[in-house]
């Protein structure tokens, strides 16, 4: 926490400030605000229930008693919309908190240049004169504001403003608003010009720079470009075509979810001066910042993802930038030396795929060309995290797909060659080696799993149990009753609980553990584990990495299963299901758990993973539980299951499109990638091999001929679909009648076929239940593998019996995941549990009682 002293303003380094921006949401627009969900909850309602205190003293303030009073007049409209902008992650309040600095430089360079009686008059004398006091303040006043603009640029790279404009978009006037209300403020962007050259009419782009006068904006610099600014990542083209627009020493990156307070920012010119202070072998090029998490007040999710980030950008970074000296720049408020970082290639690479996380290139470019980054706490800025689970998952997914391109990528590559052997231990444990980790726990769970099943199914579990009984070997029964366990929720705590005890006390740290334990943040952190692997394994194996765009509104509306389905279905519904049967499979056929306490024990934590990866959008869903919005994203989720894809039918209204869709990486990866695909596919034929010996059909024969004929089986199915699949195309439209007889045929031989198996080979209702369990993963494999193999498939006409084989399946998922969902609906209390689990008391309340009123509305309507 040591500080430079700090420079008078006249000698202190000038800095920039840059945020890209593309169209996020600039002010809440009235509608924005007064929309409601289907629950009745509106942005304005959500506001007044999360801050009461902040609502009333903007009544107070307004002059209003009542909340009707405040959409009578307009000035009260377009104060609320900045009250309620300012509580968001909006432009407005980014522009707001960084015109903080310009504001405390004015008053700093107050302090240096007033006199005693200017000084003693006072600074808003100065700022805000009176008419006397105009005459006799004015040379200060102007010198006060030159040395500020001298000092502070501010630029919002809004790459589309242009375009906004020209179409007549609301956030155009917004922004033009912003450049009003502060003066000093500049906008950057591209400019899409037709222009005529040699008789041909050509596309031109510009460069430009934009201040406001007289309530329009103004052209400062036009700068012609060589081509499109658009061809790589979107956020770091943005950047480096302003940063030749941005002035001084140093140059700070600042998102366009960030915030800042002015106590910070009286801060700025010591921490400029660290580029002058003596930082080992080489001077500073990075300045590391810590952040400030105002989110974390929103949901119990805002609440894990605030005390992550919180213990990420200070405990973590801490310890990265001293001793380890392995921190980069993670797309945190840092302050670059801008002449170091133009003369070396800019502040972002910005290639399209390889650099999809651009933030952490910044670092490795610095490092790689002899910089040096540090990390300061004694400052720090307000920064807006994702609030809602499919928010997160989407921000996680792009990190682990950006981790995974870093692995490819030849700045890793380098730095792994050119560190020391500490320095490269910890530079690999601290990037891509925490994502490599995460992947191998989660393998080492299906490694354990699979070995369980293949000693039970094969009778070495049983033989090896009675061997070690016979023989009383103790650690022989020990070891074969050895247990997988899975707690990387409770270990992800662990750096938050320091960090909340090094700065507010450990009581309060226990206090905070326990509570995130009671809030279930074991099984969201045990999600994120699953989206963490998936996304960077697939990269890994496919690449095809891209920019996943989260949104940063305020989750108060419900997700449909539909939307879960789509997002989660391969990363955690389908391993989910996976190791749902792994247990089955071990509970029924293995040797060393004899009872259910047993078994228990053996596997609770794979179970607790299980339930995570399958219930935890249900449980971090808004009205998760409540039996209308159930049976409404069932109807939803049928509908979207049975429509027919087609050209230009969107993913979201169409499974056929979501599946086409979902498999484009395995089209475009290589055959390396092919052929891994196959071999991970070939691990679910363990299932019928082993099982088909246990049913009482086999008759306790274990000749290769049982396996070989309960491909009978699959076969049938794969006929049977075909058939189907030409029945549709031949009688669907003009035929129906002849169509659903053809389907009537069919089940009556599938019954026939059912009846003749009991009767001749003695068959049970226990081998159906097994079969299933034998023959889904089977399934499963031979869709992965058509995947794979799609042209070959396609090739020999079993490309719709394979489509029809996929949709049973996801159907067949879908009902085993909605049906434990659906019972727990049944119970009122499970849903006002949930509504508490993940929103704070009072907003808690109104929402049950808004509920009331839109039913009411709905039941009138009606």
């Amino acid at each position: 926490m040591d500080m430079p002293r700090a420079p008078r303003v006249r000698k202190m380094l000038s800095f920039s400030v840059m945020t890209p921006y593309y169209s996020e949401e600039t002010v809440y627009s009235k509608n924005d605000l007064e929309v409601e969900n289907e629950d009745g909850v509106s942005i304005i309602y959500y506001l007044q229930k999360i801050y009461p205190d902040e609502w009333n003293n903007f009544m107070e303030r307004i002059e209003c008693k009542k909340d009707s009073e405040v959409w009578e007049r307009d000035d009260n409209i377009l104060q609320l919309r900045h009250w309620a902008s300012l509580r968001g992650q909006t432009l407005c309040r980014t522009v707001r908190g960084m015109m903080y600095y310009r504001r405390a430089l004015k008053l700093q360079a107050f302090l240096d240049m007033a006199n005693e009686k200017e000084i003693l008059d006072g600074y808003k004398a100065v700022t805000v004169p009176s008419e006397e006091d105009k005459k006799s303040h004015r040379s200060l006043y102007a010198s006060l504001e030159a040395v500020a603009d001298m000092k502070f640029t501010y630029i919002a790279t809004c790459q589309n403003y242009g375009n906004q404009k020209r179409s007549g978009d609301r956030r155009a006037t917004d922004i033009l608003n912003l450049m009003v209300n502060n003066p000093s403020l500049r906008v950057a962007f591209i400019d899409e010009v037709e222009e005529r050259e040699g008789g041909k009419v050509q596309k031109v782009y510009y460069s430009v720079l934009v201040k406001a006068v007289d309530n329009h904006d103004q052209e400062i610099y036009r700068i012609k470009l060589p081509g499109p600014a658009k061809l790589g990542e979107g956020k770091p083209e943005n950047q480096n075509h302003a940063i030749i627009f941005t002035r001084g020493e140093a140059l700070q990156a600042i998102d366009m979810n960030q915030d800042n307070y002015l106590e910070e920012a009286l801060k700025m010119r010591n921490l400029l001066e660290e580029f002058n202070e003596d930082h080992g072998v080489r001077r500073p090029t990075i300045l590391g910042v810590r952040e400030h998490i105002f989110t974390g007040s929103v949901s119990s999710l805002a609440w894990f993802m605030s005390n992550q980030e919180t213990s990420f950008v200070t405990i973590g970074q801490r310890v990265l930038a001293r001793p380890l000296k392995v921190r980069f720049h993670y797309g945190h408020p840092d302050v670059f030396d801008r002449i170091f970082h133009i003369t070396r290639g800019g502040m972002s690479k910005a290639s399209c795929g390889i650099h999809l996380s651009e933030d952490i290139f910044a670092g490795f470019n610095s490092t790689l060309r002899r910089g040096n980054i540090t990390h300061h706490e004694y400052i720090q800025v307000g920064k807006g995290r994702d609030v809602g689970l499919n928010q997160i998952s989407l921000f996680e997914a792009k990190v682990a797909c950006g981790n995974g391109e870093q692995i490819l990528s030849r700045d890793v590559y380098r730095l792994g060659h050119r560190y020391d052997f500490f320095r490269m231990l910890s530079f690999y444990f601290t990037t891509i080696g925490f994502y490599t980790s995460s992947m191998i726990v989660v393998l080492t769970s299906y490694a354990f799993l699979y070995g369980k099943l293949y000693l039970s199914l094969s009778g070495f579990e049983a033989a090896i149990v009675k061997f070690a009984k016979r023989k009383g070997e103790d650690t022989l029964m020990a070891a074969i009753a050895s247990q997988s366990i899975v707690q990387i929720g409770l270990l992800t705590t662990l750096p938050m609980v320091m960090e909340i005890g090094l700065e507010r006390g450990f009581r309060t740290a226990l206090g905070d553990f326990i509570i995130m334990q009671l809030q279930l943040a074991p099984v969201f952190f045990t999600f994120s584990l699953g989206t963490k692997m998936h996304y960077f394994g697939r990269t890994l194996l496919h690449g095809g990495a891209k920019y996943r765009a989260t949104g940063r509104g305020f989750v108060v509306r419900h997700e449909k299963f539909a939307d879960n389905y789509r997002m989660y279905s391969r990363s955690h519904f389908v391993k989910g299901i996976e190791l749902t049967i792994l247990l089955i499979c071990y509970m029924i056929y293995g040797a060393a758990t004899p009872d259910s306490a047993a078994y228990a024990l053996l596997s609770w934590s794979m179970w607790f993973l299980v339930c995570s990866w399958l219930f935890a959008p249900f449980l971090f869903n808004p009205s998760g539980f409540e039996w209308q919005k159930i049976v409404e994203d069932w109807d939803d989720w049928t509908k979207w299951i049975s429509n027919r894809g087609g050209i230009g039918v969107p993913s979201n209204k169409s499974w056929e499109s979501w599946w086409d869709e979902e498999q484009e990486h395995l089209q475009h990866t290589g055959i390396i990638g092919r052929i891994c695909e196959i071999l991970l596919s070939l691990r679910f034929f363990i299932y019928q091999y082993g099982i088909v010996y246990h049913l009482n059909v086999a008759r306790g024969d274990k000749g290769i001929m049982v396996y070989a004929l309960s491909w009978i089986v699959i076969v049938a199915v794969m006929v049977i679909l075909k058939i189907v699949s030409l029945g549709r195309k031949r009688f669907s439209a003009d035929f129906q009648l002849m169509f659903r007889l053809l389907k009537l045929f069919l089940f009556i031989g599938a019954v026939v076929c059912l009846a003749l198996m009991f009767t001749l080979l003695s068959l049970t209702v226990g081998d159906i239940f097994a079969s299933l369990l034998a023959f889904l993963p089977t399934a499963w494999a031979i869709i992965q593998i058509a995947q794979a193999c799609r042209p070959l498939v396609k090739g020999i006409g079993m490309w719709g019996s394979v489509k029809a084989l996929a949709r049973g399946y996801e159907y067949l998922m879908a009902v085993v995941i909605f049906t434990p969902v659906a019972i727990l609906a049944w119970f009122p209390f499970v849903s006002e549990f949930q509504t508490r689990l993940l929103f704070n008391q009072a907003f808690s309340r109104g929402l049950q009682i808004q509920r009331i009123l839109a039913g009411g509305k709905k039941h009138k309507q009606s």
